[in-house]
């Protein structure tokens, strides 16, 4: 008996060595029928039995059939489950306990089980939670999927729903660490100057309460401008490795959504102790900066300091001040605030035009606020475009950053900086390829070159060709956060290394603390290998936070235009994205994005061609619109249960 068990063994191994196979991973569609994107480039048909074995994104082992010359698989082992930890919604039937995951391509109901961490919590139909996938049909001695019930996330009908669920899908702290007994300044063996009676001022929004930089401006005898920016001092509380530094580690960033700030410090600390308020002294690490006329930096200078806010101001009311003074209802009244605000408007134009001839610019695109009421009802949503304030705020930000990214490449070695290589160097031969035929000749190497880079770009900008604009941003690849100085090609800046916000951000505490260890002439801090190591955290704290502002952002997009959708209303938009089954639209009103599928392009789907490759659509043979166009859309569906907005093109199109 053991022998025959032997042979037949034998005789499977041997029959599925020469069955036809192929691995990849399933992508389910809105139909019964998916398909498996193979390792090998193709795409396979997976027939509608098959599919009930399978989620979405599982990574599958496959049978390969052909039959009249027509190929599909029939997945027969699972390499790695698509769905893990998640979040679903509760399915109540007949007494039964299931979960529906929260994803727009999976639909199953699982039945489920309550883990022991729930204990006597019970759980209502339509309650969000957080589950675990149990069981697999494809794994050895499971026959169906299961689940287990680790957390309620928010009841179906809370307000803060939304919040709550896109929190917990990232696996994001749901509040702001708890607040504890106050803090003294701590012993760092650094001399603060006492520039208590300098005349510094802040600029933000009338909201905000963080607030992390303090300016303050002279004109230069010899022409140009000495820059002094104060920035707060939240390590000159926290020691490195104690509770709450750990616990900033962790979070990497303060989160900030519409309506809700989870912040990366005690609310004690961020809004409070280590907030540049108006009037209250405060431990700053600062830097004397010096700019030419011509907006060049020529010098700096950190030092650690003691300073006391003349001013709380705001963007609008400075902006109307320096845009419309005969209009504007505000006027500087505190110390050379005039005098200070005019010098710092010069600087800021001097700087922009230098970055403009030396390095690169950012386009002018509105920040977009919701305005919320107490339930989390959004009653509106405005377009705030960026003036002059916003402008002066930011070009000195921008050259204190590059002062940090000189000063720890000349006195450590090393730090947080962020790095852009440009094209990615896995796409430049590809880039060089698609110049070539735009009568641009770049060669891979030259398109590695950071002067070269910015040159092109400068080029393409002023040209206004957003098509063009927008193919070669796809050669790009992501900012990183790296321990080593190295360019920054999206900026056009040999490095960049963040300093200015340490209440927000755990890289610029850490790149305070290096800046103070130069200052004290003290040895031991943190070492290069461990600066390395933080950088995989923060980068990808940073992206979890970024994918959480979106989502609760497309969210709340979809409540407040779906009486818009219902009525097909027409908005102005751009094209951002080209893909086969359609594209992506940014509504420039208020910054929603919509799609418009391939079917909504043209009544006859046939005469409707997509190259996305080229981010090109064109219509019976006639080019109708690339990347960067704008067109007329209707609105038509607001869909919750995805957090997606669906449009077509108006009829004028």
């Amino acid at each position: 008996m053991l022998q025959n068990n032997s042979l037949l063994a034998q005789l499977k191994q041997n029959l599925r060595s020469q069955t036809p196979r192929v691995t990849g991973t399933i992508k389910a569609t809105d139909k019964s029928y998916g398909f498996m994107d193979a390792d090998d480039g193709n795409s396979y048909f997976v027939p509608p039995p098959f599919m009930k074995n399978v989620l979405h994104g599982d990574r599958v082992e496959a049978v390969l059939h052909t039959e009249n010359e027509r190929q599909s698989v029939e997945p027969d082992s699972l390499l790695e489950p698509g769905l893990d930890r998640f979040i679903g919604r509760v399915k109540k039937r007949d007494g039964k306990l299931a979960v529906t995951p929260d994803h727009p391509s999976i639909r199953l109901a699982m039945n489920a089980r309550m883990g022991k961490r729930m204990g006597d919590q019970e759980v209502a139909d339509g309650d969000w939670v957080e589950a675990r996938l149990l069981r697999h049909p494809m794994k050895p001695d499971d026959k169906s999927f299961f689940v287990q019930i680790e957390a309620l996330i928010a009841p179906k009908d809370a307000a803060d729903v939304p919040w709550r669920v896109t929190l917990a899908r990232h696996a994001l702290e749901q509040a702001s660490p708890a607040d504890e007994a106050p803090r003294t300044l701590r012993d760092e063996g650094l001399e603060r100057e006492d520039l208590t009676e300098v005349p510094f001022f802040t600029i933000d929004s009338a909201s905000t309460q963080d607030m992390d930089d303090a300016l303050s401006i002279i004109e230069r005898p010899e022409g140009g401008w000495r820059l002094t920016v104060a920035i707060a001092d939240p390590t000159g509380y926290i020691a490195p490795n104690d509770p709450v530094d750990r616990e900033a580690r962790q979070r990497a960033f303060t989160v900030y959504l519409p309506g809700q700030n989870v912040t990366m410090l005690p609310e004690s600390l961020a809004n409070d102790l280590c907030s540049l308020k108006e009037n209250e002294q405060r431990p700053v690490l600062a830097c004397d900066i010096d700019i030419a006329a011509d907006g060049e930096l020529t010098g700096h200078r950190f030092f650690a300091a003691t300073i006391c806010s003349k001013a709380r101001l705001a963007y609008d009311k400075v902006s109307a001040w320096i845009e419309t003074p005969e209009q504007a209802d505000w006027a500087p009244n505190f110390e050379r605030g005039a005098e200070q605000l005019k010098a710092l408007e010069a600087m800021t134009l001097a700087r922009y035009q230098w970055r403009l001839t030396h390095a690169l610019v950012f386009g002018d695109r509105p920040d977009y606020a919701f305005e919320l009421d107490e339930a989390g009802n959004v009653l509106a949503i405005h377009a705030e475009h960026r003036h002059i304030s916003q402008r002066m705020i930011e070009e000195s930000m921008i050259v204190a950053n590059v002062c940090c990214a000189r000063h720890l490449a000349e006195h450590v070695g090393h730090g947080i900086y962020n790095v852009h290589l440009g094209i990615a160097p896995e796409k430049r031969e590809a880039a060089a390829e698609f110049l070539a035929g735009q009568s641009i000749n770049a060669t891979a190497e030259q398109l590695d070159q950071l002067d070269y880079f910015t040159a092109l770009r400068r080029d393409i900008d002023a040209s206004g060709n957003l098509w063009l604009e927008a193919r070669l941003r796809r050669f790009q690849g992501y900012v990183n956060m790296t321990a080593t100085p190295g360019p920054h090609f999206g900026m056009g800046l040999d490095a960049y290394a963040t300093w200015t916000s340490p209440i927000r951000k755990y890289g610029d505490m850490i790149n305070h603390r290096l800046i103070k260890q130069t200052l004290s002439g003290q040895t031991g801090g943190m070492p290069a290998a461990e600066t390395e190591a933080e950088t995989e955290h923060l980068t990808e704290r940073r992206r979890l936070n970024r994918m959480a502002e979106r989502d609760v952002k497309d969210w709340l997009y979809v409540r407040f235009l779906s009486d818009d959708a219902a009525n097909a209303r027409e908005f102005a938009a751009e094209i951002m994205d080209i893909r086969r089954g359609g594209m992506r639209v940014r509504l420039p009103e208020n910054g929603a994005t919509v799609f418009l599928p391939a079917s909504s392009l043209h009544s006859d789907r046939d005469a409707v061609a997509i190259d996305d490759k080229e981010g090109m659509v064109t219509i019976k043979d006639a080019l109708t619109w690339r990347l960067g166009d704008t067109l007329t859309i209707a609105l038509t569906e607001a869909r919750e249960e995805t957090r997606s907005l669906v449009g077509r093109p108006a009829a004028s199109e």
